[in-house]
C-alpha cells in the first residue's frame, strides 16, 4: 500500500509485493475457468495483423473501438467557459460531469469549473424539471455567475427533456432569484455526434440567445469576430489575438477560453477570463465573423449568414500557406498592409522550414485527430514534403471534409499514395499501421497503445494529452505555432533516428552530433 512518507505513482506502487500477488491470484484463477489459452491469444493477435483481418475490420459497422473523440456536452462545456463569469451547467447524471471536469483538467492541468443537476434514477423515468428548477437555483447562490450556459447528457436527451420549457418552469419557481441572470442552453445529445458538434451547438445557442433580433442590430464596420472552435492548444488562441491586435483593436474573439486553463499560482479564481458578455451580447453589429474551424462552427455558420445576414468567413492558420490564408484575410477585411513583424515572422519560419526539410521529405506519417486540425496539419506535411500515408478522422462530416482533405493531398507529389479514411477509429488505424507500414504517428495520446503494439513512433499533437506537460500552453497556429510544430515533429524523427543508430559498432556508424 501507499507509504505517506513515501509516496510513489501507479508504475511503481503497482510492482510492489501485495499488488504482484493480486494479479498472480487473478490470473490463476482466470486461467483455471478457460478464460484465457496463451497460445490462441498469440496465434489471434498475429492474425489481427494481416490483410485478410483488415478486411473484415474494415467492414464492420456494428461496434467502435478506440474513437479518438469525445461526447457533445464536452464541447459544450468548453464553448460556455470561453464567455467571462459563465459557469457550464450539464442537465444529466453527476458521473457524466465528473467525467468531463477530469478529462478537460488531465489535458490542462487546471480545474474545470462545471456543474450538473445529477439527474438520477427518478428524473431517467418521470423527467428532469425538479432537478432543474432546483439545481438553476442552487447554481446560482453558490458560484455568483453572470451567466449559465446548459446543455444535455444522453439520459436528458433520450427522454425528451424540453430545455427551453424547463428554463421557463425554473425562472417561474425561482421566486425572482433568476430573473435578471442569463441562462442559454443548446440540446447536445451525447450518442450523435461528437465534442465539435457540442461545441458548434452551444456556441450557436449563446450567440442567438444573448443577442438582440436583426432588426435591432446596429452594424460596427470596423468589428470583426473571431470564433476559434474547439481549440485545445491555448498558446493558439494567444497568438491569433496577437496576430489580429496588429490590424485592428477592434478584432473580438468570441470564446475566450485562454486564461479559464492558464491560471497562475496563488489564490484560484473561479471565472478567469473569457470574452465579455458585452462583446457576446454585441456580436450581431459586426461586420465580419471569421472561424478558424469550419467544421466546428457549421451550425453557428447558418445563424450568422443566415439570421443575422452577416459577412462570415472561414480560414485555418495552421501552417504556412494556412497562416499566409489568414493574414491576408485580415489585411482584406482591414485595409491595411501586413505588419513588417508578421513578415519577419514567415521569413523565420520559412528559413527554418528549409532546414528541416530534409528529414521530413518522403516520411510517412498516419495522423489522427478532429477534422480541422487535420486539415491544417496534413497541409503542414504536404508543405514539408511529408507523405500524409493515411490520415484519419472518426468525427468527420459527412460533408466536405473529405472533399476538402482531398484538395490538400493532391497537393503533394505523393498524392497517389495517401488514403483518407472517413468515420474510421484507431482500432481500424492498427490494421491499417500493420499492413501498409508507415514511419510516424502523429495524434493524441490515444495512439499510445498503438505505438507500443505497432512500434511505430508516437508525435504527441492534438487533444486530449494526459501523458505529457504543458504541450497545450504552446500554439500550433500561426507563423510562431507552425514552428512549433515543425519543432516536435523534426525531432520526433531525430529521436527515432537516435534509437536507430546507438547500437556500438552495429548501427552507431551514423552516430551524429550537428544535425
Amino acid at each position: 500500500m501507499q507509504d505517506v512518507e513515501n509516496i510513489v505513482n501507479g508504475q511503481k506502487l503497482f510492482l510492489k509485493p501485495e499488488y504482484q500477488q493480486t494479479l498472480k491470484n487473478k490470473t490463476e484463477f482466470e486461467s483455471a475457468t478457460g478464460a484465457t489459452n496463451p497460445d490462441k491469444v498469440d496465434e489471434i493477435a498475429e492474425w489481427t495483423k494481416t490483410w485478410d483481418y483488415r478486411e473484415k475490420n474494415l467492414a464492420r459497422e456494428a461496434i467502435t473501438v478506440n474513437p479518438a473523440k469525445a461526447c457533445q456536452p464536452l464541447g459544450a462545456i468548453m464553448a460556455g467557459l470561453g464567455f467571462e463569469n459563465t459557469m457550464p451547467y450539464v442537465h444529466g447524471s453527476h458521473g457524466c460531469v465528473a467525467y468531463f471536469r477530469s478529462y478537460f483538467t488531465r489535458h490542462f492541468k487546471e480545474p474545470t469549473p462545471c456543474v450538473s443537476d445529477s439527474m438520477s434514477e427518478s428524473a431517467a423515468v418521470f423527467g428532469g424539471l425538479a432537478n432543474m428548477k432546483d439545481g438553476l437555483r442552487n447554481c446560482n447562490a453558490m458560484y455568483k455567475p453572470e451567466h449559465i450556459a446548459v446543455s444535455t447528457t444522453c439520459m436528458a436527451e433520450v427522454i425528451g427533456d424540453d430545455l427551453n420549457a424547463f428554463v421557463v418552469g425554473a425562472r417561474e419557481n425561482a421566486e425572482g432569484e433568476l430573473d435578471d441572470l442569463p441562462i442559454t442552453y443548446a440540446h447536445t445529445p451525447s450518442f450523435v455526434g461528437s465534442h465539435i458538434t457540442g461545441y458548434d451547438n452551444m456556441m450557436k445557442a449563446m450567440l442567438e440567445q444573448l443577442n438582440p433580433s436583426r432588426k435591432d442590430k446596429v452594424v460596427d464596420e470596423e468589428r470583426i469576430n473571431i470564433i476559434p472552435g474547439f481549440e485545445p492548444y491555448l498558446g493558439s488562441l494567444a497568438e491569433i489575438k496577437e496576430i489580429s491586435s496588429m490590424f485592428s483593436d477592434k478584432i473580438v474573439m468570441i470564446g475566450d477560453h485562454e486564461k479559464q486553463w492558464n491560471t497562475g499560482a496563488g489564490e484560484y479564481h473561479l471565472y478567469a477570463g473569457g470574452t465579455t458578455l458585452e462583446d457576446a451580447k454585441t456580436a450581431i453589429n459586426a461586420k465580419t465573423t471569421i472561424s478558424l474551424q469550419k467544421y466546428s462552427t457549421v451550425q453557428t455558420a447558418k445563424t450568422i449568414k443566415n439570421k443575422w445576414k452577416q459577412g462570415f468567413e472561414t480560414c485555418n492558420p495552421i501552417g504556412l500557406s494556412g497562416t499566409d490564408e489568414f493574414v491576408m484575410k485580415l489585411s482584406e477585411l482591414t485595409g491595411k498592409d501586413i505588419p513588417a513583424k508578421l513578415a519577419t515572422q514567415r521569413a523565420q519560419l520559412v528559413d527554418a522550414m528549409q532546414d528541416s526539410y530534409p528529414y521530413m521529405h518522403g516520411k510517412k506519417f498516419a495522423i489522427y485527430g478532429d477534422p480541422d486540425m487535420l486539415l491544417g496539419l496534413v497541409s503542414f506535411i504536404v508543405e514539408m514534403g511529408g507523405i500524409p500515408t493515411h490520415v484519419l478522422c472518426h468525427n468527420a462530416p459527412r460533408k466536405g471534409w473529405a472533399k476538402d482533405m482531398q484538395a490538400i493531398i493532391d497537393k503533394s507529389a505523393w498524392a497517389e499514395d495517401c488514403q483518407i479514411w472517413v468515420n474510421k477509429d484507431l482500432w481500424h488505424l492498427r490494421s491499417l499501421m500493420f499492413t501498409e507500414p508507415v514511419d510516424f504517428l502523429i495524434g493524441n495520446v490515444y495512439g499510445k497503445e498503438l505505438y507500443r503494439d505497432t512500434g511505430i513512433p508516437l508525435i504527441r499533437i492534438g487533444f486530449p494529452i494526459f501523458d505529457r506537460h504543458h504541450l497545450h500552453r504552446y500554439s500550433i497556429s500561426g507563423y510562431k505555432g507552425a514552428l512549433n510544430l515543425l519543432t516536435w515533429i523534426t525531432n520526433g524523427i531525430l529521436d527515432q533516428l537516435d534509437e536507430e543508430t546507438k547500437d556500438i559498432a552495429k548501427t552507431d556508424y551514423f552516430f551524429d552530433c550537428v544535425r
